[in-house]
């Protein structure tokens, strides 16, 4: 198995690096790089700036804006995306509902929402959890009962990530209570201002606001909004986490994340910060996350190979999830560690920063707060678990 890119592949890494250079805005870059939260409009600027260039949707079919990319190149452009400090964009717009109409979508549906998912003048955001179905999605009660040329939503929807923003929402209802949970779930589209739909915010534990309640009181929506057949939304909805949780191992970021910690160990080493113990407990640390890392972004070159030769693997996006996850909070321990109490601080919205010159304990408890739900959502890590040893080891 070759591993190593080609002149070709390297070619289109510099041309890669160079937009990154040049057209990376640099108040966006240093947010990125300061932890800082990104708002609204930083992300659909940056997205923007993409889609001008053609490399908002890249891995969409080339007749709703992807680019036939490899696998391997669609894994260089994320790579260079993360060491230049480039925002993600909507992962909603371009992972989730994008792939999902490309390939489920009436022809309506495509032309109406394709272009402006792409450019991100819709906002999406995603209608899945409810409380008491997390990760037991399939038992969610919100209903969607058929009246004529529309459905009746009634129920609620927990957790859901940007719902302030959001100009509509995807997600999955209960049509029908009769046999298996998995066959009553249907895939809708709804206009976030339909009257009915109530919004209420969710302080998460690093200060932030993300996270909402939607409450759905006697909402219509059109029939016309429904993706795939009715009662069929299971299926449209495991190919949307598939593609959710093979992003969620974020490879390149843990990477600029390792370099910041290599960062952060120089400057505490030549300040004289840490005893020699501490020095050598660090440095060992480091290793075996370096090392982990290594042997995790081999396992993502070799998935990328074998969909290259159209070979594929069940559990991939499963494993990817899981040790990716575990990294990044490996990665947010680190930090909160040599931080030392003075990271047990919250600072001032707006004030926080991770430079590595100054004021990165400031980011520390923040920081690792937040990364304690990536082995959480898209599937807790618990569920990827069971997924692998079903899939993939026969248990």
């Amino acid at each position: 198995m070759q591993l190593d890119f080609t002149p070709a592949e390297i070619a289109f890494r510099d041309e890669v690096r160079s937009f990154l250079r040049d057209a990376l805005p640099d108040d966006l870059r240093q947010k990125m790089v300061d932890r800082a939260h990104l708002g609204k409009d930083d992300i659909v600027r940056w997205q923007r700036i993409l889609n001008a260039r053609g490399w908002a949707v890249t891995h969409w079919p080339a007749e709703y804006g992807g680019q036939q990319w490899t696998p391997t190149e669609r894994y260089i452009f994320q790579e260079e995306m993360a060491l230049a400090h480039a925002p993600e964009g909507s992962p909603f717009n371009v992972n989730m509902i994008g792939p999902v109409l490309c390939r489920f979508g009436t022809p309506a549906q495509k032309e109406r929402f394709l272009a402006a998912t792409a450019n991100i003048d819709i906002w999406w955001c995603q209608g899945f959890s409810e409380p008491g179905a997390g990760s037991d999605l399939a038992s969610l009660k919100t209903s969607a009962v058929r009246d004529g040329d529309h459905y009746v939503l009634n129920g609620q929807k927990i957790w859901t990530t940007q719902a302030q923003h959001a100009d509509w929402m995807f997600g999955l209802f209960r049509t029908d209570n009769s046999g298996k949970q998995q066959q009553g779930i249907s895939f809708l589209l709804l206009d976030m201002r339909t009257p009915g739909i109530t919004v209420r915010p969710i302080e998460t534990i690093d200060g932030e606001h993300d996270a909402n309640e939607v409450f759905f009181d006697d909402v219509r929506v059109p029939v016309e909004n429904l993706v795939g057949e009715e009662g069929r939304g299971w299926d449209v909805a495991k190919n949307l986490l598939g593609n959710e949780r093979s992003g969620i191992a974020r490879i390149g970021l843990s990477k600029e994340r390792l370099s910041q910690l290599r960062a952060l160990e120089a400057q505490l080493t030549a300040s004289g910060e840490l005893a020699e113990e501490e020095r050598h407990v660090l440095a060992r640390k480091l290793a075996e996350v370096e090392v982990d890392l290594r042997a995790l972004e081999l396992t993502q070159l070799r998935v990328v190979a074998a969909d290259a030769h159209g070979g594929g693997a069940n559990a991939a996006a499963s494993i990817l999830k899981v040790k990716g996850t575990e990294m990044q909070q490996r990665m947010t321990e680190l930090v909160t560690e040599l931080a030392g109490p003075a990271g047990l601080a919250m600072p001032q919205a707006g004030g926080r920063t991770n430079d590595p010159d100054e004021g990165w304990v400031g980011a520390a408890a923040p920081f690792y707060f937040t990364m304690r739900k990536v082995s959480i959502f898209g599937g807790s890590n618990e569920i990827q678990k069971n997924i692998i040893a079903k899939t993939l080891l026969g248990l």
